[in-house]
């Protein structure tokens, strides 16, 4: 790891976890990566813009509805550090990873209100996956910041 890479700032994102009615959560499998991995909606906070505005904007981007509800908000910002080689191919070398608040959300559509095939496509598949098949499914470096995020936010679905 060199030191260029070490002193990068992190992207201050935005994270969704969204919830189906079965309490199983949106993931889509990203369009440009080689890996069989599948992650949460996610994006960058513009300028000016706030967490809420900035997570209704990156779900319409990337999943093509604003069908939801805010069910909770995590209380911190969780970092995660992309690999170096890929990180430098990301952002004109800007950053070293990405800082992100996660919203958790309840679906209110239909599944056939989910269009992955937007105008900048991020995934290539989507499906509604178990909470606990989450991590599993998601890129090594995200899984810490996956697991830290489904611990906070068990409460909305796990059974009581």
């Amino acid at each position: 790891m060199t030191l260029e890479y070490k002193i990068r700032p992190y992207r201050p994102c935005v994270g969704i976890l969204l919830l189906n009615s079965d309490n199983h959560i949106f993931a889509g499998q990203r369009i440009d990566n080689h890996l069989e991995a599948w992650q949460m909606p996610q994006g960058g906070i513009d300028e000016g813009e706030d967490v809420q505005t900035a997570c209704f904007r990156e779900m319409k981007e990337e999943i093509g509805t604003e069908k939801a509800r805010i069910l909770a908000i995590h209380p911190d910002w969780l970092n995660y550090d992309i690999p170096e080689t890929l990180a430098n191919k990301l952002w004109q070398r800007k950053y070293r990873g990405q800082t992100q608040k996660w919203i958790a959300l309840r679906f209110e559509g239909s599944d056939l209100d989910i269009n992955i095939h937007t105008q900048i496509p991020e995934f290539i598949n989507w499906r509604w996956v178990k909470p606990s098949e989450l991590s599993l499914l998601a890129a090594p470096f995200k899984q810490d910041v996956y697991d830290s995020v489904l611990n906070k936010f068990s409460y909305l679905f796990e059974p009581n």
